[in-house]
């Protein structure tokens, strides 16, 4: 009896393996029969896809330069040094000292002592008033230290401010804080807004695609009753469609890439050039390889959720009589 059981079996694995393989190659056969149709009508294809893309491509330029914003500000630390003024009586050995003490903080990345005389030659030359400060008996410029800090977000700039001012030898600190607060602000404002647009456009996306597939759901609506006639189920006469959704996303997708790469390559030469007038060696930078992939898939499995939703309401109104 062990021998009917195991050919039964090996028989049951051949036959599962085979219907596996037979369902694999009906998709294979269903999306080159998507995509044939969709070459056959080059025309109503690309406005479709240029339609998606150009959707895409708003939220897809907003995040680029919200990205790129982020980036310019935290490389532009420099912009944010700390300057700490320190008492008269503090001499070069007791400066030095506060400066080698300092460094040993984490929220601190570099630490430059000007004793009083450099800050007089720095100012004489500066402000051309360098037969003012020959004139006067003592030079009335303390020495300071000059800090930059590790991080310029608004409240450990404040916190390192704050211990800095209860320094022995420290008279002042000064540190403008404006720009900081004025660029956060506008990078979270601008990030809700990429988020809201994004959804905003998906939802657009959605609707286009779902048009497009209900005209030729109709388009097709003999066939798909001759199809329905002879057993065919809603299963089975949707899966075309939905890969005519995928393909129309996915083509979207690379369309707004495509576009995003050539307005960058267009503006980064003189964007980069504007930066390096300002003493910044920043580049702009696109969606990288991460950002890419995560568009082509997303905007594919927009357009096969919007081909879904059409088929869904559409296709099962469809009966034969």
């Amino acid at each position: 009896m062990s021998a009917p059981r195991r050919q039964g079996a090996r028989e049951s694995r051949v036959s599962a393996r085979g219907a596996l393989l037979s369902r694999w190659q009906q998709h294979v056969q269903t999306a080159a029969d998507s995509l044939e149709k969709l070459r056959r009508s080059p025309g109503n294809a690309l406005m479709t896809i240029a339609v998606i893309g150009i959707a895409l491509l708003l939220p897809c330029a907003l995040f680029v330069s919200v990205d790129n914003l982020s980036r310019l500000g935290g490389n532009m630390g420099g912009a944010s040094q700390i300057s700490v003024y320190l008492q008269q009586d503090v001499t070069d050995s007791e400066a030095l000292e506060i400066s080698e003490q300092l460094l040993t903080r984490r929220d601190i990345d570099a630490v430059r002592y000007i004793s009083a005389e450099e800050a007089a030659r720095e100012f004489a030359a500066t402000s051309g008033l360098g037969d003012v400060i020959a004139a006067l008996d003592s030079n009335p410029l303390p020495g300071a230290l000059v800090i930059t800090p590790s991080d310029v977000s608004t409240s450990l700039s404040s916190s390192l401010v704050s211990d800095l001012e209860s320094l022995r030898g420290v008279d002042s600190v000064q540190l403008d804080l404006a720009w900081v607060e004025r660029l956060q602000a506008f990078l979270g404002l601008a990030r809700r807004a990429s988020t809201g647009l994004m959804g905003i456009l998906a939802i657009a996306v959605l609707f286009v695609v779902g048009n497009t597939i209900r005209l030729a759901i109709e388009n097709r609506r003999a066939e798909i009753v001759v199809i329905k006639l002879v057993g065919g189920t809603n299963a089975y006469v949707a899966r075309p469609f939905l890969y005519t959704g995928a393909y129309y996303g996915f083509a979207g997708g690379v369309f707004a890439w495509t576009l995003l790469a050539a307005i960058l390559l267009a503006l980064g030469g003189p964007a980069t050039e504007l930066l390096r007038l300002y003493g910044s060696e920043y580049s702009i930078r696109g969606l990288g390889a991460t950002g890419s992939l995560l568009l082509l898939v997303g905007s594919t499995l927009l357009g096969w959720l919007g081909a879904w939703m059409s088929v869904r309401q559409h296709l099962s109104a469809i009966e034969p009589r």
